[in-house]
């Protein structure tokens, strides 16, 4: 399927039942050790640069401010949750690549992108209750890294082992597993392992079709999230080679530059369940076929031209916002052992920045914040 392609919903999506996430006997253990490591890594980088920083995504590339319009007669099983009826709403819109530390752009590493959506009603996530925010958490790949809790563990153990190294040797490696990507991609495939180790393909990142990896309650159902570029300048960027060597922080320029000429449209997808075993929900490492479900559009999320970045906007954006897909609506729960993994997590990483910089970290309600240029 094309990025423009038009889909229908299945006619048999998989009902949402407790059942389907079965946690492991030891995941509190896991869940506290994860959090752990999480925050080792922003004691490093705190330690060396002086600023609390995120445990991972550190790096901001861009800081956009939109609005999420929830397309009008959606089919009953499209209209669940944040989408139940048409409406708009303010969101945030945060590009980034994955390293806890702040590296040269040229250790290429994937992409993600944090979208936190205002004003929204309903009933809430537990230890989000009073907020109206919805987050959507997503990563320039249609699988995560590894399957479960623990196996994240072990991966997120080895990144806080390398964390804030010699960036120097990092983007020699970095340049060699670009290379060994390359020659996999032209047979036809792709490695996970070595895009997340470094060997991210050198392209532009508002190319990117960007995806939650992990799925979420979706009403009386479940699904993966899916956000792809429309517009006819983002759709141009697709797998556009992008050259930041000698460029630390050639990404930022080239979307600082794109949006100063330019504004965005991306169509918000999702893709129901509709066979826990080729679907499976506490494996994050398998791929959800489409031809058994389709991505489909349920919102449009644009942006008008504007200051994609600057170090005000970083303030307000980098360091008072945190973006969790555990800040959301009980409708969207998010759901299997990674999801479960991020919840303390993500809240430990967001108190560590807010206290060791001094600021709030808290949820906005779409009214009152603002992005300054």
């Amino acid at each position: 399927m094309s990025q423009n392609d038009p889909a229908a919903p299945p006619s048999d999506p998989l009902r949402y039942d407790p059942s389907v996430e079965t946690p492991e006997a030891d995941e509190s253990e896991t869940a506290a050790a994860l959090a752990d490591t999480m925050l080792s890594i922003s004691k490093t980088t705190y330690k060396d640069g002086g600023h609390g920083l995120r445990s991972v995504h550190a790096k901001s590339h861009g800081l956009l401010v939109g609005q999420l319009e929830v397309l009008d007669g959606l089919p009953p099983v499209l209209a669940q949750g944040l989408f139940a009826r048409a409406d708009r709403y303010p969101v945030v819109m945060r590009l980034s690549t994955t390293p806890g530390d702040i590296l040269p752009d040229s250790v290429s590493t994937p992409r993600g992108l944090a979208i936190k959506v205002m004003g929204v009603p309903g009933e809430r996530l537990p230890g989000s209750e009073g907020q109206t925010t919805q987050d959507f958490v997503l990563v320039n790949g249609p699988v995560f890294a590894v399957p479960d809790g623990k196996s994240f563990l072990g991966s997120l153990k080895l990144l806080a082992a390398t964390t804030d190294r010699a960036p120097t040797a990092k983007k020699v490696v970095s340049a060699g597993l670009r290379g060994a990507e390359a020659v996999v991609e032209a047979f036809g495939g792709q490695s996970v392992t070595l895009k997340t180790m470094g060997g991210e393909p050198e392209r532009h990142i508002l190319g990117e079709r960007f995806y939650s990896q992990v799925p979420i309650r979706y009403g009386d159902y479940m699904a993966k999230v899916s956000v792809v570029p429309v517009s006819e300048e983002l759709v141009a960027l697709s797998g556009a080679p992008l050259n930041v060597n000698g460029k630390p922080d050639g990404l930022r320029e080239a979307v600082v530059d794109f949006f100063g000429r330019h504004g965005g449209t991306w169509e918000l997808r999702v893709q129901l369940c509709t066979d826990l075993e080729a679907m499976p929900i506490e494996n994050a490492a398998v791929e959800w076929p489409e031809d058994k479900s389709p991505y489909v559009t349920v919102a449009r999320i644009t942006v008008d031209p504007q200051v994609a970045w600057s170090p005000e906007r970083s303030k307000a954006g980098d360091d008072r916002l945190s973006f969790s897909p555990w800040h959301g609506l009980a409708a969207h729960r998010p759901l299997g052992s990674i999801m479960r993994m991020r919840r303390h997590a993500y809240a430990m990483s967001a108190r560590f920045r807010a206290e060791r910089n001094g600021d709030d970290v808290g949820e906005p309600d779409g009214g009152s914040f603002r992005l300054p240029a």
